[in-house]
């Protein structure tokens, strides 16, 4: 085929459009690049994108968020690239989020003023109130953030010198971590041992009786009555057993423990084989906001099942029910043992009630102006070191606090968990695989070789 130069000229053309149209697209894209930002994270634990609870957390906060970054620059930036890349993930949720970075080398009177002791440290401003974050992780932040939105810092007073769980200590029974997740969320907690100090303080957003084991003198009894009739929200963590002298509180709430655990043959499925642990994941049958939205599994370590009498003078709420197949054992709990018609009562059951009672006098109404709320629950293991970490527990006891102190905003914001990614095998299998590998292997690489050569040898 001859070229003619009209041809010549229009493939030229041809060629010159090509680079035009080719260089607009990547110019085009470039411009893209820069105005819009797609992420895609792949990671099983979500890593790189904002948990459901920060999303949820960036909505309800009206106005601006201001923070000043206390990073170094130059080629000991590093961690002001980390601060950066992580505030921006929170800007895409809320726009307001405004960050200006301060070099500690450059501006020493200012790191002074604000007494920055690390490299890193932000200085949170929300609502005239202001907090320090010195880990840079979406956890301390969240948390920073949920601390300036929550009305005030909250106080839990557990009662003390009856040998209840310690909320600082950290043996298995203690509650030393769920109190420290609460200390990071704003809510603090204390101790007050009533034959010490008879006077309940008066900023108590809940006082707090978790799981004693000696009884309580009448005086003390009648203080904490005294709390109660005067419109003071309770938590009442009661184990299975003794009520240790608090009967007369029990009858002013218009409940009753009914003697016996809870014995719930289900949890065999879930690879439980002790039927005294009750585990409950449908939470339909109550519409109360401590349970209204949860989807985790609870884990309750012998429970108490608890119930309502007629003279009640709150407004009751069952919010915690066991499946129908459980039942109240009496009897013993070793060997097998089966539902005894004539002794135990059957489920469903009241594992967790809430009351409520609005205030009919001043003195009642000057806690909170809000109403009454107490929360009976018939386990207290489930918020102890050794059960907090199993499903929804965590979630659970932070419901139920911010329940009882009126912060109904954050009880449907999750905690942020971790997949669980331990391979648990039993010794069986542990060692068949140890087999496989050092002998099964080896063996199979030493057989095919040899096949190789004979055949190999052969004419």
């Amino acid at each position: 085929m001859q070229v003619t130069p009209k041809s010549r000229f229009q493939i030229r053309v041809q060629n010159i459009l090509f680079v035009v149209l080719f260089l607009a697209i990547v110019a085009l894209l470039a411009w893209l690049s820069v105005h819009y930002k797609y992420e895609s994270d792949w990671t099983a634990a979500g890593r790189h994108t904002l948990s459901e609870a920060t999303v949820t957390l960036l909505e309800r906060m009206e106005g601006p968020v201001e923070i000043l970054a206390f990073a170094r620059s130059g080629k000991l930036a590093s961690t002001r690239r980390n601060i950066a890349g992580m505030i921006e993930r929170y800007q895409q949720h809320k726009d307001d989020i405004h960050i200006r970075y301060i070099n500690p080398e450059t501006e020493p009177e200012l790191t002074r003023e604000y007494d920055i002791s690390v490299d890193g440290e932000l200085v949170v401003t929300y609502n005239d109130r202001t907090e320090h974050v010195q880990d840079i992780s979406e956890s301390a932040l969240t948390n920073t953030l949920q601390q300036l939105l929550r009305s005030g810092e909250k106080h839990l007073v557990f009662i003390a010198g009856h040998g209840e769980r310690n909320p600082e200590g950290r043996a298995n029974h203690d509650y030393g971590r769920f109190t420290e997740h609460l200390r990071d969320k704003g809510i603090r907690s204390s101790t007050l041992r009533l034959s010490d100090d008879p006077a309940i303080p008066a900023d108590t957003a809940a006082l707090v009786i978790a799981g004693p084991q000696l009884d309580y003198l009448p005086g003390e009894v009648e203080i904490i009555r005294d709390y109660v009739r005067n419109g003071g929200n309770l938590l009442w963590l009661h184990d299975p057993g003794e009520l240790y002298g608090l009967q007369p509180l029990l009858q002013d709430l218009g409940l009753t423990f009914l003697p016996g655990t809870i014995v719930d043959p289900s949890t065999r499925r879930l690879g439980i084989n002790d039927p005294t642990f009750a585990v409950i994941a449908d939470y339909s049958a109550s519409s109360h906001p401590i349970t209204r939205d949860f989807r985790l599994m609870t884990l309750f370590p012998r429970a108490a099942a608890i119930d309502t009498t007629q003279d009640s003078p709150f407004d009751a709420s069952p919010f915690l029910q066991t499946v129908p197949r459980s039942w109240v054992e009496t009897g013993k709990l070793d060997g097998v043992i089966n539902y005894d018609e004539k002794d135990d009562t059957a489920g469903p059951l009241h594992l967790g009630i809430a009351l409520t009672r609005n205030p009919n006098s001043d003195e009642q109404a000057s806690h909170d102006g809000a109403g009454q709320r107490i929360v009976v629950l018939g386990d207290g293991d489930f918020l102890a070191n050794a059960y907090l970490g199993n499903q929804g527990n965590q979630d659970l006891g932070f419901n139920i606090i911010n329940w009882l102190s009126h912060d109904d905003a954050f009880i449907d914001i999750p905690s942020r968990t971790a997949p669980d990614t331990e391979l648990t095998l039993e010794s069986l299998t542990w060692s068949i695989l140890g087999l496989l590998f050092l002998f099964g292997l080896p063996l199979l690489l030493l057989g095919y070789g040899l096949y190789t050569w004979w055949r190999r040898r052969k004419p």
